[in-house]
């Protein structure tokens, strides 16, 4: 069993016990005392705590200096997360939200405590770094869904090699769930000013949602909307979507025939109207219940001023934005019916997620029983319907 001396914590910021926590974990060939010097480009408010590697060689979390794949990797982790869980529990409670930023090595390293427990953690930013792929911890479908996480990286980073850079993107973009923003910057394996504008601005708004509304509750598990309350598998590979905002569907669309009758069919559903979307591209077709049917929950809205709980993109994307409980998104992007928007959690309502247009008739069923789900809890009918 490893024994790891006492954590060495370089601090910032807040002085305040409550406040929200954040975790600066460096890379290799440096320390905590450098990291530490982020949290003077970062937002005032929280408190910044800058942690030191528990292994002096390189400098940084050695374990990922092996790069590689089997038992040693997953054993370092493993006993690295402990070490690192010992000292977070007696500094921030369950309840004290704590974000991880993590650079190069200390990204990985962060990576692989969010993954190993998601819910203990209300954001992570992964700068210039990978997550910890066949190391022990689990990156299954809609591992990270709700868990809002910023993806940094540099287009000539030559130090961490491309191809997990690349599977990073692509996971935490797609099947994990997480509301992602994902950047490439120019330049290589260093923190640019526009990479902390981009950490500072998420962080700065991810910790102003939580202070209004707190953790969004995960809400129902069953599909009223579905036969037998289930949302079976999409076939087939995920389209691609793109990386920022606008997001868009850009592969594997729907005909234009199948995306104006589903917008027939949901426009008919009780209380629909549509208008251009208040928050969608030019061309967006909102769909907004009228007052007399809406119920009384702000996060089952897109736009909850406007009524707005779902709009369907133009013909050259044909995908939806829709709200949802979380439970559901998460059971959606699973299943490969869907991504996470950047910005769910962030700046918008936690279950703010894109669904695909549907390919055939068949999908098209499964698209409309979705659809009516999230009208069903617009509609403050969501409980009623799972009574």
């Amino acid at each position: 069993m490893t024994t790891f001396p006492a954590p060495v914590v370089a601090t910032a910021g807040s002085e305040d016990p409550a406040a929200p926590l954040v975790v600066l974990l460096h890379g290799r060939g440096s320390n905590e005392r450098d990291i530490a010097g982020l949290a003077g480009h970062l937002p005032e408010g929280p408190a910044y705590a800058a942690v030191r590697a528990p292994i002096a060689e390189g400098g940084g979390y050695a374990w990922f200096a092996n790069r590689g794949i089997g038992r040693p990797v997953a054993e370092s982790l493993r006993s690295t997360m402990d070490w690192f869980r010992g000292w977070l529990d007696t500094v921030a409670p369950v309840g004290r939200p704590v974000v991880l930023i993590g650079f190069s090595g200390g990204a990985a390293f962060a990576g692989g405590l969010l993954l190993d427990d998601p819910a203990r953690y209300a954001g992570a930013a992964v700068l210039y770094g990978t997550l910890p792929f066949d190391a022990g911890v689990p990156t299954t479908p809609a591992r990270l869904a709700g868990v809002p996480v910023v993806v940094v990286q540099g287009e000539q980073d030559t130090v961490i090699p491309g191809e997990l850079l690349d599977r990073t993107w692509h996971y935490l973009l797609g099947e994990s769930g997480a509301p992602t923003v994902a950047v490439r910057h120019p330049g290589g394996h260093g923190i640019t000013p526009d990479a902390l504008a981009t950490v500072g601005g998420w962080l700065a708004e991810r910790l102003m949602f939580l202070s209004r509304r707190g953790p969004a509750a995960p809400g129902p598990t069953a599909w009223p909307g579905l036969p037998d309350g289930r949302l079976p598998a999409r076939a087939g590979t995920r389209p691609e979507v793109t990386s920022g905002i606008p997001q868009e569907q850009r592969t594997d669309n729907a005909p234009l025939a199948l995306q104006e009758r589903l917008f027939d069919l949901v426009a008919a559903l009780p209380g629909v109207t549509s208008r251009q979307s208040a928050i969608s591209v030019p061309g967006a077709r909102g769909l907004m219940l009228d007052q007399q049917h809406r119920g009384a929950d702000h996060d089952a809205f897109l736009v909850p001023s406007a009524g707005e709980f779902a709009h369907v993109h133009p013909g050259h994307d044909g995908s939806m934005h829709l709200a949802l409980p979380p439970a559901l998104v998460a059971d959606l992007v699973a299943k490969g019916w869907g991504a996470a928007h950047p910005l769910a959690g962030v700046r918008l309502t936690p279950g703010f997620v894109m669904l695909f247009g549907p390919r055939d008739t068949a999908e098209l069923e499964t698209v409309l029983g979705v659809v009516a789900t999230s009208h069903a809890w617009a509609s403050g009918r969501l409980a009623e319907a799972h009574a």
